[in-house]
């Protein structure tokens, strides 16, 4: 196998884990329906067994991935008459790799760990404590209504994203504007939520909170 060949293998390799990605966010997003339209429970758990063998092939294509990058800075660092077989060399990477696999590799698996979250404040939201219809009615949309707002535009958010340090939600436009205004200035971004104080608020910290949008878009339906 030649070194252009591992290339265009890693290459594709690549376009499948996007794949995967997408797979991974339409499983949430239909585990999600289930749990508000009061569907059966077995129904959600098969929905969290497909998560996991997303979660499965995800870790295998890393892997893989991983072998492949690992053989061609091999390659770049040897003579290839040095080298032995390509392919046998990668392959026998993505063995070693393999042989430490591990149940709990896929409970740590960023969607998974996120399709978890979003599945317990789903059913926080929908099958949750039943002494909240009790709450005096405005006490309770004003309480709604202060986390729909925004604390960078003071509006209501539309695509609610939450920082996984400090828990705090913006919405994504504004909070990465942010972000890249910073960043040519070379600084870092204080959360803006008052009180709050984590200084470094950075792109890879954020998750979209599906949960919250669906409460947003139900109060704009009523």
């Amino acid at each position: 196998v030649s070194f252009n060949a591992i290339d265009s293998a890693l290459s594709s390799l690549k376009n499948c884990q996007s794949y995967i990605n997408s797979g991974m966010d339409v499983a949430t997003q239909v585990a999600l329906d289930l749990v508000e339209s009061c569907n059966d429970e077995e129904d959600v758990n098969n929905m969290e067994k497909v998560m996991l063998e997303y979660a499965t092939m995800d870790r295998e294509l890393n892997h893989y991935i991983k072998a492949f990058e690992e053989t061609i800075n091999q390659v770049k660092r040897e003579k290839p008459e040095n080298l032995p077989d390509l392919e046998n060399l990668a392959q026998e990477k993505f063995l070693e790799m393999e042989s430490m696999n591990s149940d709990s590799d896929l409970q740590r698996n960023e969607k998974y760990m996120y399709f978890k979250d979003q599945l317990k404040e789903m059913k926080k939201q929908y099958h949750g404590n039943d002494t909240i219809e009790q709450i005096d009615e405005d006490i309770a949309v004003t309480r709604s209504q202060m986390n729909f707002i925004c604390p960078i535009t003071q509006v209501t958010m539309k695509r609610p994203v939450r920082n996984k340090v400090c828990g705090h939600i913006y919405e994504e436009d504004a909070i990465l504007e942010m972000i890249q205004t910073q960043k040519q200035k070379k600084k870092k971004v204080r959360c803006p939520k008052m009180g709050c104080s984590h200084v470094d608020v950075k792109g890879s910290d954020l998750v979209q909170d599906e949960i919250l949008k669906r409460l947003i878009d139900s109060q704009k339906k009523q």
